[in-house]
């Protein structure tokens, strides 16, 4: 399998790389991103196969069949981080919360997040990458709250790799900044940056594309690459837990093979519904994708109208931060599949230069195929929290903007299957007051809605309020390159 280019090609690159080579240097011509050349098929037969799969079997029998150039071997070990999951034999459990509405429960893994769904094998797999060519990597992540945990998690004392880690200073709940300053490995390094998560995400687009920056680091020996859903490494795995969940759905009896279902997928650099959308084009049997925003809504205005406008847009911080973002990444590889490298680099040259895109009526007619969009503010979120928690099911904020694409925008009476990306521990402040009680801070709120709703807080999200403190440094975004350059 070969990976191609988003933007085209400038010449300076091959037209054409292999997976290995796409991970470990994920930016490719004009500042595009890469994609497969081709999908693999997922079948009627494919699924009768994984019918009775563990999620191990079906997960290395999806990646052997992209035709990827790592070894078996290597992809089984890597998929063996699964078996540090709650249930190593269901890491994606499904819970019914309505008649016709289940949800997929993603963080079950050591940071409560979906991100580590696809960044547990995925870091394996970069980190013997670089072992096994004799290389030193600088792999860079910008997180608003999920992927920096999961990244830090997955390569501390990895050999071959140092890891630089963004946060937007302020931009995250209280538990998922204490999962990254906690974090004492000597080859992760944690910077607050100020300013939102875009902030974060462009200076990290910036310094992968700068050849100054490279530079710099190729006389230390170093070469660079990312952590974030920029990398393909990383939706790869975001496509198998989709497949999954169909199956779920299908051992249970809840659909025969075959019929269709809806999925809604909160977003906020839409990685998530990028595998949603690969495993639907692969041949899974999805009606739509509905996906679901906070405040910062302009994914609906951009699936609904056409437009993606960042001149109206100011970031607002909302209950949800995980999606409290305005430049997401993935629609880039959306517009690649729909609209062809000359199109992508039309549209997003006209997001750089004016800070503002517009489809065509053809253009979006072929997008709404395939998306619908809703969003909710944090009261509706607080709301759906509240009435699902007096029916004993407990959710997080960013699981809850599901709920209003699933109450309207379905057009066909299906089967649903609603993602949940975080586990309530990581914004319980939120969740208690959404269930009637205002708290001050996390500590106070995770002992209050355990006892109240009877539900357990995970040993790794207790212990993190008594580990020391070890990454404090905040700064400019002007500072991040040179921050990166001392811990190197």
């Amino acid at each position: 399998m070969q990976f191609i280019e988003t933007r085209g090609n400038d010449g300076s690159k091959p037209s054409s790389v292999s997976f290995s080579e796409a991970i470990l240097s994920p930016s490719a011509s004009f500042g595009g991103l890469y994609v497969p050349q081709e999908l693999p098929s997922i079948n009627q037969d494919f699924l009768e196969k994984h019918l009775t799969s563990h999620y191990k079997t079906l997960a290395l029998d999806f990646l052997e069949s992209f035709g990827i150039d790592i070894e078996t071997k290597i992809l089984k070990e890597a998929l063996e981080r699964y078996d540090a999951f709650d249930d190593p034999s269901n890491p994606v459990p499904l819970s019914q919360i309505e008649e016709d509405c289940f949800v997929a429960e993603l963080y079950h893994g050591p940071t409560r997040a979906f991100k580590d769904m696809a960044l547990q094998p995925f870091g394996y797999i970069l980190s013997k990458l670089a072992q096994k060519r004799g290389e030193e990597y600088l792999i860079m992540a910008a997180t608003s709250g999920d992927t920096g945990p999961a990244t830090l998690e997955t390569f501390q004392n990895q050999e071959g790799v140092k890891v630089a880690c963004l946060y937007p200073d302020g931009g995250t709940s209280d538990v998922q900044k204490l999962q990254m300053v906690t974090e004492d490995a000597s080859n992760l390094k944690v910077i607050g940056v100020k300013g939102n998560f875009d902030d974060t995400q462009n200076a990290l687009k910036e310094l992968l594309a700068s050849e100054d920056f490279k530079a710099e680091l190729h006389a230390r020996g170093i070469k660079l690459s990312a952590a974030n859903s920029v990398n393909f490494g990383r939706i790869i795995f975001q496509i198998i837990y989709h497949i999954h969940a169909y199956l779920e759905l299908a051992r249970k009896e809840h659909i025969t093979m075959g019929e269709k279902i809806y999925l809604v997928v909160p977003s906020g650099n839409f990685g998530n519904a990028l595998g949603a959308y690969y495993a639907k084009k692969a041949g899974l049997p999805i009606e739509k994708i509905l996906i679901s925003s906070n405040m910062n809504n302009i994914l609906t205005d951009w699936i609904t109208t056409g437009t993606y406008d960042l001149n109206s847009r100011v970031l607002i911080q909302t209950e949800s931060p995980a999606m409290d973002i305005l430049k997401s990444s993935n629609i880039e590889r959306i517009m690649f599949d729909k609209f062809g490298d000359k199109r992508t680099k039309e549209l997003m040259d006209d997001l750089a230069k004016d800070g503002k895109s517009q489809l065509t009526e053809e253009e979006l007619a072929s997008l709404r195929e395939d998306f619908d969009a809703s969003f909710s503010d944090d009261f509706e979120c607080e709301s759906v929290i509240g009435m699902y928690a007096k029916n004993g099911y407990i959710m997080d904020p960013h699981t809850a903007t599901c709920m209003r694409a699933y109450a309207h925008l379905r057009e066909i009476k299906l089967k649903t299957v609603v993602y949940s990306t975080a586990e309530w521990t990581k914004f319980s402040p939120a969740v208690a007051h959404a269930l009637g009680k205002d708290v001050n801070g996390d500590i106070e709120a995770l002992q209050w809605v355990s006892a109240h709703a009877n539900v357990s807080v995970p040993k790794m999200i207790e212990g993190l309020f008594t580990k020391p403190i070890k990454h404090t440094v905040v700064v400019e975004k002007e500072s991040i390159k040179g921050e990166m350059l001392n811990f190197l």
